[in-house]
């Protein structure tokens, strides 16, 4: 049984419909990366599934446990990293893990101790006993993410946790995220950054318009769209049709080739290399001003599933999430 499971989640706000009959579900020790545009629904599934919001129409559970029917249960389980840290400025790092832990019904003494637990994992022991207002982005992180394990939760939801942080605090957070998952929790990510799914995700769904428009690993989705594509820099004169004849042999069959200006994309068919495009087109007697073979990222996946970027809000899209 998945640890995190929904069935036709619906949720309206007004006019506005921020979930569409939304499925997922996430396996025991994995991540899913909910990828999505603000406004897709991802913070909406996941305010449902840590029992802050109630569904329209359909189920969501928790190990098991229906979070409508049962939200105090489901609560023992979870744990939560919003988008922005939810910490208190006026206390010290020990205090607020300290608070939290009284919260979850802790003696003061396993309160202290587990602070002290967390403190020393998250690389904040130095600074435990200063007070958060000084903190910075990458601290503060650290120290939400530190208080959503507190009463070590079955399931941890992160949403956008990289939200705001500098290039180092962000990479140090990924690493973070592994540590936590390689010793076996159970997490859904949710956020619009492609390489951060890319890069701690066992598997994505990706979300627009409040529902599930495609599921898989990040190889898997890469793969839909044809998985690379040559880059050729047209010479004065060349004809890009010439290029593409003499590009033939490489060729995948999903896709046409497109031109921007003189930049000439054209599909290729999986483990093509650069130099194996080099000899091709030197063989045709075609000039080019450069090339080279790309692979698929996954923001070409969501432009092609969407028709426009992860970091697009649409039109009708319910606010920021």
């Amino acid at each position: 049984m998945p640890v995190v499971e929904t069935e036709g989640l619906v949720k309206h706000f007004g006019s506005t419909q921020a979930l569409r009959g939304l499925d997922l579900s996430v396996e025991r020790g994995t991540v899913l990366g909910v990828l999505g545009p603000n406004g897709a629904g991802k913070t909406t599934a996941v305010r449902i599934l840590t029992t802050l919001l109630r569904p329209d129409a359909g189920t969501a559970r928790i190990d098991g446990i229906d979070v409508v029917a049962e939200p105090r249960r489901v609560r023992s389980r979870i744990g939560l990293t919003g988008q922005y840290a939810a910490v208190d400025e006026r206390l010290t790092a020990r205090e607020n893990l300290i608070l939290v832990g009284r919260f979850y019904r802790m003696s003061a003494a396993e309160a202290r101790a587990r602070a002290a637990e967390l403190l020393d994992r998250m690389a904040l022991t130095d600074a435990a006993d200063r007070v958060v207002k000084g903190f910075s982005g990458g601290m503060r992180r650290r120290l939400d993410i530190s208080m959503s394990l507190v009463a070590r939760p079955v399931v941890l939801f992160l949403d956008e946790p990289t939200t705001g942080l500098d290039p180092r605090s962000r990479l140090a957070m990924w690493d973070l995220i592994d540590e936590l998952v390689s010793e076996g929790m159970t997490t859904l990510l949710t956020t619009q950054y492609l390489d951060e799914a890319d890069r701690l995700a066992n598997e994505i769904i990706v979300i627009d318009h409040g529902t599930a428009i495609a599921r898989g690993t990040a190889d898997e989705l890469k793969s839909r769209i044809g998985g690379a594509r040559a880059e050729i820099r047209l010479a004065p004169g060349t004809e890009a049709g010439a290029v593409v004849s003499a590009v033939g042999p490489l060729r995948s069959t999903e896709g046409e080739p497109q031109i921007e200006g003189d930049l000439l994309m054209v599909p290729l068919r999986g483990g093509v290399t650069t130099p194996e495009l080099v000899r091709t087109i030197d063989a045709a007697g075609v000039v080019v001003v450069d090339l080279s073979v790309e692979t698929a990222t996954l923001d070409d996946v969501f432009l092609t599933l969407t028709g426009h970027g992860a970091d697009q809000a649409d039109a009708g899209s319910f606010g920021k999430e």
